[in-house]
């Protein structure tokens, strides 16, 4: 799989742990930055991340900052772009089952790299169950189009 990862100044380090090892379980990685030692802007690398994702060039994207907020709020911005804030295993894999979620956000000062790795695993190796939570995720695609729900 073709991930797309980045992240702002506070979350280089576990940018690079998380590059490793998606890489090392087969997938190819495309790191968006930021590099090490620039303090910056969080919304331009979640937009870096958005714009590959919503083009198609990667399946998936990762976002990272303090607290995960602040990426994932920016990811989403994008039409069909799906991103979750996952602090527990639990979550990221509902959010691929449930809500076809395309890009992952985590909090570097809220969580560990060891339970990074787990999360995203879970996020990378969980698929959409479709069914009625494909009407679901249609009427969020409804809401992007500026269509009124019933």
């Amino acid at each position: 799989m073709q991930i797309a990862f980045g992240s702002d100044h506070a979350a280089v380090g576990l940018k690079a742990e998380l590059i490793a090892y998606a890489e090392s379980l087969g997938h190819a990685c495309v790191d968006c930055g930021a590099g090490e030692g620039e303090s910056n802007d969080y919304p331009i690398y979640a937009a870096r991340v958005a714009q590959r994702v919503r083009d198609g060039a990667c399946e998936r994207g990762v976002v990272l900052c303090g607290t995960g907020v602040g990426m994932s709020l920016a990811a989403n911005t994008f039409p069909g772009i799906r991103c979750a804030l996952c602090g527990d295993c639990y979550t990221a894999k509902m959010t691929r089952a449930h809500n076809d979620a395309n890009m992952l956000a985590m909090g570097a000062r809220v969580i560990g790299p060891e339970l990074a790795k787990m999360i995203l695993t879970f996020f990378l190796d969980t698929s959409f169950e479709g069914g009625r939570h494909q009407r679901r995720v249609d009427m969020i695609a409804a809401l992007e189009r500026g269509e009124t729900l019933a």
